[in-house]
């Protein structure tokens, strides 16, 4: 059985009795959770939760401490180089890890900063090797983001919303099966959050998996079904929404009151 089967028939996240440690302080304490391939998940909390470390464990930036009946698996394996990883797990960063390239210098067209994706790379430099499946992919992958026009802009003269669709279109160049999105809203307008909302709907339909990290509701899409609420390190939650976000639970969970409405399909909170 050769790696691409074996990442198709396995869990896509493991963790068992999970410590990290981030220099002298253990930030994630004693995290049992799996997540299975294809599943749409949501990870909900405040600020200093855990949920950055949560992710960086995830994409195996950091690993757990060393003890009897710890379990970090990913796709089924304990270990992953980081290229190799990006092919079956794409990932949409927040903050300065989710900047473009040619986001600040306006030399890098929409096309290229995907094309790059498969480099891992800032910008397509002279010494990479790009196919015609390459370009092809990156294609695929902005016509799935509804962005294709985006394809001959400078990403440096793109709008907040029109960057984000070519950063997730850059994580979907691989057709990964699994799609984590750390705070996908920020920085958006309310039009470009409806939009980008409404885009990754889609892809939860077309059947890629989604793991969402967020503290805002409205980022929970109603293909969501299942949440997870995290505090002070730890898992405090893991259940189906209707069960979990409930103004009582987010209350405890943020230490403040939570008032929860519903437009159609879609929660959101003050």
């Amino acid at each position: 059985m050769d790696g691409a089967e074996t990442v198709e028939q396995s869990e896509f996240l493991e963790l068992r009795q999970v410590d990290i440690a981030r220099g002298e302080r253990v930030v994630l304490h004693d995290v049992t959770l799996q997540v299975r391939a294809g599943e749409h998940v949501a990870i909900l909390g405040p600020n200093g939760c855990g949920k950055s470390t949560l992710i960086m464990a995830m994409t195996c930036q950091v690993y757990p401490m060393v003890r009897p009946g710890m379990v970090a698996r990913i796709f089924g394996r304990e270990r992953w180089d980081l290229t190799e990883l990006r092919r079956h797990f794409g990932v949409v960063a927040a903050g300065p890890a989710g900047e473009l390239p040619g986001e600040r210098t306006a030399v890098t067209t929409g096309l290229d900063a995907v094309i790059a994706g498969f480099f891992s790379a800032s910008t397509l430099w002279p010494n990479l090797h790009v196919t015609a499946e390459m370009r092809e992919r990156a294609v695929e992958a902005l016509e799935r983001m509804e962005a294709l026009h985006l394809a001959g802009q400078l990403v440096g003269e793109m709008s907040a919303g029109e960057r984000r669709r070519i950063l997730i279109a850059r994580a979907l160049v691989h057709r990964p099966r699994q799609l984590l999105l750390d705070e996908p809203s920020n920085a958006l307008d309310l039009a470009a959050q409806r939009e980008l909302r409404e885009t990754l709907r889609r892809l939860a339909r077309e059947g890629t998996g989604l793991v969402l990290v967020t503290h805002h509701l409205g980022d929970i899409l109603p293909e969501i079904e299942r949440v997870i609420l995290m505090r002070g390190g730890r898992i405090v939650g893991d259940g189906a929404r209707e069960e979990l976000l409930t103004e009582a639970r987010l209350s405890e969970l943020f230490r403040a009151p939570v008032r929860i409405g519903r437009d159609e399909e879609w929660l959101h909170s003050w």
